[in-house]
């Protein structure tokens, strides 16, 4: 029999996806779980698994096109034995609908929760997304209400202004609205680049960061002679004996996850109408590549010495550089710490990983002429570590505390008293 095979949910608030590349043809077996296309969302590429073993007989979706969670793919032969099966929990997802309360009460707050190529669209043709109807799932926007609603401007031409609008351009104060930036077109001696996947997913989810979240931004600078000799010290024999360098960043993050143990409101997501505050520590860490920045994960980073942690940064580097990482290994992250300082960054002002509540820059470590005690000059190893902060979430105290507990740590540190094993 002939089956459907839908895109699946590929994460808890992705609602489409981009076909980048189909692994099948039209005739081409496969076997239940085997790979049958690449697909990239705005938050990971993955590839989609088969729900059956069978014949690849049509293929629906074209590569490169977005295609939204449950619309169908391609149809598939499937002998009878398959098709007599269970379905698969993807299928589950796709055809399962809301009917408690609490299903209800979820479906209300993911009605607010819009995909980037939304937001972009809404965005570009100056639309208020407020008043647009979803006709995806709990009734969330998808691209299709979008581009009706484009179209439907674009029949009806510039409508006339209402009585409110009127009275607000006349009102004593000022109204603004935003317009869509202008999109320049390219001169002859100019180079147009195409897009790539990742870089459009990339691009939608940094608009979406500062679009939905009230960044705010704070600094400090660290004394980190002691941590510098210590690491110079140790570091080639670390290296004969565990096979690996070891950096800098895994002492950063160590102090980072001490600094959330006792600061928990910074291991936070913004939750729609709520805070969610984290109980696992799990670390976010940016990793680039020659076109694409992927964000992989540390998992319970609270439980790792600062080895551990330099041990799986090692591993989730290595497999993004091969492209063997998992879409799993870069789920779930509760605090993202950002090492700009590995090309010579002394400060910047990070973007949220979305929904987190805050993100850490490690600047490059610099040294410079310090007044010490005593009005003594000396030359000391100095960074500054730079926080983003969601100011729905985080205020300027706590996030001072926080901040001052990590540089406390950074300056302190003892060899005797914080072991890397």
């Amino acid at each position: 029999m002939v089956e459907k095979i839908h895109m699946p949910q590929l994460g808890e608030s992705v609602t489409e996806g981009t076909i980048t590349k189909w692994l099948v043809e039209p005739g081409d077996t496969v076997r239940k779980y085997d790979p049958i296309a690449e697909v990239t969302t705005d938050k990971v590429n993955a590839e989609i698994p088969s729900s059956y073993a069978g014949t690849i007989t049509e293929i629906v979706a074209k590569e490169d096109e977005t295609v939204q969670v449950g619309e169908l793919i391609c149809y598939m032969d499937i002998d009878n034995e398959a098709a007599q099966a269970a379905p698969s929990e993807t299928d589950k997802q796709v055809e399962t609908k809301a009917g408690t309360v609490e299903d209800t009460e979820k479906n209300e707050s993911m009605k607010t929760r819009y995909s980037p190529v939304v937001m972009r669209l809404s965005q570009e043709h100056d639309i208020d997304l407020s008043t647009v109807a979803g006709s995806g799932r709990s009734g969330r926007i998808t691209r299709k209400d979008i581009e009706k609603v484009i179209s439907a401007k674009q029949s009806a031409g510039s409508p006339e202004k209402s009585d409110a609008e009127h009275e607000q351009e006349t009102s004593s104060v000022p109204t603004y609205r935003t317009k869509p930036a202008e999109v320049p077109a390219a001169e002859a001696s100019d180079t147009e680049i195409p897009l790539s996947t990742a870089r459009k997913a990339i691009a939608a989810n940094m608009v979406k960061s500062k679009h939905d979240i009230p960044h705010a931004w704070m600094m400090v600078e660290a004394d980190v002679t002691n941590l510098v000799q210590y690491r110079n010290k140790i570091k080639d024999e670390f290296k004969r004996k565990e096979g690996f360098s070891l950096t800098f960043l895994p002492f950063f993050i160590k102090a980072v996850v001490e600094a959330l143990k006792e600061y928990p409101e910074v291991n936070s997501v913004w939750g729609g109408d709520k805070i969610i505050q984290k109980n696992n520590i799990h670390i976010s860490i940016a990793v680039g590549t020659e076109d694409a920045l992927y964000v992989p994960v540390i998992k319970h980073a609270d439980e790792k010495s600062i080895k551990g942690i330099a041990r799986e940064m090692k591993d989730l580097v290595q497999k993004v550089q091969r492209g063997t990482i998992q879409s799993d290994e870069m789920k779930g992250g509760t605090f993202t710490v950002n090492n700009t300082g590995s090309f010579g960054s002394i400060q910047s002002v990070p973007i949220i990983n979305y929904p987190q509540a805050a993100i850490l820059s490690v600047e490059s470590i610099v040294k410079k002429p310090i007044v010490m005690e005593g009005d003594m000059i000396a030359i000391r190893s100095m960074v500054n570590l730079c926080l983003s902060l969601d100011h729905r979430i985080l205020d300027g105290l706590i996030c001072g505390k926080f901040l001052g507990r990590i540089k406390e740590r950074l300056e302190t540190f003892d060899k005797e008293m914080q072991s890397i094993y």
